[in-house]
């Protein structure tokens, strides 16, 4: 039933289609649809009524529950039923009435998702963005088309991310926030209008990063924030500030390729 040849665990009123092929292990519950062209790995366990439509690769061991949507046609007025991609890697957890949708030939025709990334009830992944690893979405944020939402980002619930957006790794939105403008790696936000508010220091204890690092980090963040440096000056003294430093390395080059400006 599943075109593998292979052991899988699927409720007899799951629709599973002919073309699509599910790894050992794999869980299907019941009323959930599974369309042609979607890959599946190993251990991923498929709630009730789900609907996944290819072409869409699922790595394994993720969860995904009851009443998402995965690979749906993108939200874009200028897709025209091309074929384009999502790709979502391993251990991620998908909750309730999630939505994640495919690339358009407008970008790279992909939206890609990488690992142990949690997804909560209500979420909004739209086309072509790129999603890092261990990454938060609460409750109802949503990432309009083209976003970047790099490793250890948390979105609080409700944030709304605008197109072609980069959020850095490591950073932080408050419930409700609207991102309009790239937010540079370890840098919170928040508020209406949402506006920066310090560095992630307990996101980055916790994550290992050295107090030296977070030391430099805090110090670029004045540079950015508090000290009125045009952001070439501010971003040439991260530089020279940054030595062997890992984490304030890649805060400069995420500034260097900024696109929209930062959130300031």
């Amino acid at each position: 039933m599943c075109g593998c040849g292979r052991l899988v665990l699927i409720h007899p009123q799951a629709i599973i289609d002919s073309k699509a092929q599910l790894d050992d292990n794999v869980t299907v519950g019941p009323f959930s649809v599974i369309g042609p062209d979607v890959k599946i790995g190993s251990g991923t366990v498929i709630g009730s009524h789900v609907v996944i439509k290819g072409p869409t690769r699922i790595g394994k061991d993720n969860s995904i529950y009851q009443f998402s949507s995965i690979g749906e046609d993108p939200q874009d007025k200028k897709y025209a039923a091309e074929i384009t991609r999502l790709e979502i890697g391993d251990r991620n957890t998908i909750r309730e009435f999630a939505t994640l949708h495919r690339g358009t030939k407008q970008d790279r025709s992909l939206t890609q998702i990488g690992n142990d990334n949690l997804f909560m009830a209500y979420t909004h992944v739209a086309h072509d963005c790129v999603i890092g690893n261990h990454v938060i979405m609460a409750n109802g944020a949503s990432l309009a088309g083209h976003v970047r939402l790099n490793s250890h980002a948390i979105l609080g619930g409700f944030t709304l991310v605008h197109q072609f957006t980069q959020i850095g790794q490591f950073s932080f939105a408050a419930m409700g926030s609207a991102i309009t403008q790239d937010i540079p790696p370890f840098v919170m936000v928040g508020g209406r209008p949402t506006r920066p508010h310090g560095i992630n220091s307990v996101g980055m204890e916790r994550n290992g990063i050295s107090p030296e690092d977070i030391r430099l980090i805090r110090k670029a963040y004045k540079m950015i924030y508090k000290m009125n440096l045009r952001m070439d000056d501010a971003i040439d003294q991260m530089e020279d500030l940054a030595g062997d430093s890992k984490e304030l390395s890649e805060m400069v080059s995420f500034l260097r390729n900024v696109t929209r400006g930062i959130l300031r």
